[in-house]
């Protein structure tokens, strides 16, 4: 059977659907190829469902210190078969939520594996899709004016490292665990490590991170990465720097033993299990790249700033890019290639203006260049605040953290902001829209911030970039 459409889909996940529901508002006729579940990773796989994992930790978390705000609780118990019923109810929301949305715009939706077909008796270009079914059913052909490719990625792995589902996990096992773990090695101290970090040390998890950089978080600006490390310290978190991993495991009853070159000493960690958190890898294989004229290097797709492959009417976003693995990105970029596709004016996504957020408590939130990154470039002028000198913070009862602005002495525009503390992956959408408006310091600080609130912070730091602090 042969489908026509003006633009297909090849995967559901944020930057997929969300194209697609754009597609369908400017009238194209449109259709959604996925494997598995509309939603993708983002949904299924990580932002949703750790972060619902997250939020069970820090309420637990939080339980604990009540007698801090005079209230006693005569006994915490955790229920971890409940915190995941939690989990997917949420996700079983959405993901009815989105279903939904597909059917509102009349997209059309097909559960199977597509390919992508050179030029052949259903079109003479390059890019039909013939899709199969799980069920043995016969392949389904597609043919359309457009495509984008949205395949995502998947937990990367590390040779000598099986990943077994059971002792050596992924984010994606991790996920499905049944009772927190007594003991925990994590190799790999970016994003997705330290999440899983302090997750499990606030459920009371031995944790152990190895990370091969000399600092956890290392594409952050260093002062976050610094304050983490402490935070981390004092909550009974082992981290180990600069570590070579060597690929051996060794099992011993309910033990697994890892070992990493530090210093030039090779040390050996135990735990109960291995989480691998050593970043993603494109989902490019087996979607028929070779049928086409695309090119890849080391398997992410090369696109222009519009999206455009070499084959001009086949778009790539999100994962397979190669670009900043966030969702806020992927379905910014499906709109964006929508948008080019119906001749709409668009502009470029500048990654310098993407807000990256890691919810660990305290929590971390950035837009622009680190300090390091501006000081290569710029003279620079620095203003930062403690959460502590914010009165709603010390309400909140977590003071913890500091917002940081850096700006350009000379042209005085914003060149980045950072924050870490409470609520810092809310509080970065202000320092998005000040990035998009051009801002500078001075008009930061002429922003009104109702108090008591967290949001003074920003404007504080601002003032303090000019010299003007006032609450310092």
């Amino acid at each position: 059977m042969v489908k026509n459409y003006d633009l297909v889909l090849l995967g559901g996940g944020t930057g997929g659907y969300v194209a697609a529901i754009r597609a369908s508002q400017l009238g194209l006729k449109t259709a959604i190829v996925e494997k598995d579940s509309l939603g993708g990773t983002c949904l299924h796989k990580g932002c949703i469902p750790t972060k619902a994992l997250l939020r069970s930790a820090e309420v637990f978390s939080e339980i604990k210190k009540s007698q801090d705000f005079g209230i006693e609780v005569a006994q915490v118990a955790l229920r971890f078969n409940k915190i995941q019923e939690r989990k997917q109810a949420i996700v079983n929301q959405l993901h009815h939520g989105i279903q939904q949305l597909m059917k509102k715009g009349k997209i059309d939706m097909i559960n199977g594996f597509g390919r992508l077909l050179g030029p052949s008796i259903f079109s003479p270009i390059p890019g039909s899709i013939s899709v199969e079914f799980a069920d043995g059913r016969e392949n389904e052909i597609l043919t359309s004016k457009n495509v984008i490719l949205a395949t995502g990625s998947r937990p990367r792995s590390l040779n000598g490292l099986a990943v077994d589902g059971e002792h050596v996990l992924t984010s994606d096992e991790a996920l499905q665990l049944q009772e927190v773990p007594a003991s925990i090695v994590i190799v790999g101290g970016g994003v997705i490590g330290v999440e899983w970090a302090s997750m499990l040390a606030d459920f009371g998890s031995k944790v152990t991170i190895l990370e091969y950089s000399d600092r956890i978080i290392p594409s952050e600006d260093r002062t976050l990465s610094l304050s983490l490390a402490r935070s981390f310290k004092k909550r009974g978190i082992q981290m180990v720097t600069s570590a070579k991993l060597l690929p051996e495991t060794l099992q011993k009853e309910n033990q697994l033993s890892i070992s990493a070159e530090v210093d030039g000493r090779t040390e050996t960690f135990s735990a109960e299990k291995i989480l691998v958190s050593v970043g993603r890898m494109p989902n490019t294989e087996d979607i028929g790249l070779a049928n086409t004229s695309i090119e890849t290097d080391h398997g992410y797709i090369k696109t222009n700033a519009f999206g455009q492959t070499k084959e001009t009417h086949i778009y790539a976003i999100g994962d397979i890019t190669g670009g900043l693995q966030l969702a806020h990105v992927a379905s910014h970029e499906g709109i964006h290639a929508v948008e080019h596709i119906a001749g709409l004016p668009v502009e470029p996504l500048q990654p310098e203006r993407v807000p990256r957020c890691i919810y660990t408590h305290p929590e971390i939130a950035s837009i622009g260049l680190t300090e390091a990154q501006a000081k290569k470039d710029h003279l620079v002028k620095v203003g930062k605040v403690p959460f502590g000198a914010i009165g709603k913070a010390l309400v909140y009862g977590d003071s913890e953290g500091f917002a940081k602005v850096i700006a350009d002495k000379s042209t005085n525009d914003v060149l980045g902001i950072h924050l870490y503390g409470p609520h810092a992956t809310d509080l970065i959408g202000e320092a998005a829209a000040a990035k998009l408006l051009d801002a500078t310091p001075w008009e930061l600080s002429e922003v009104i911030h109702p108090h008591p609130t967290l949001s003074e912070i920003i404007g504080e730091a601002a003032l303090a970039a000019d010299g003007r602090a006032i609450h310092l």
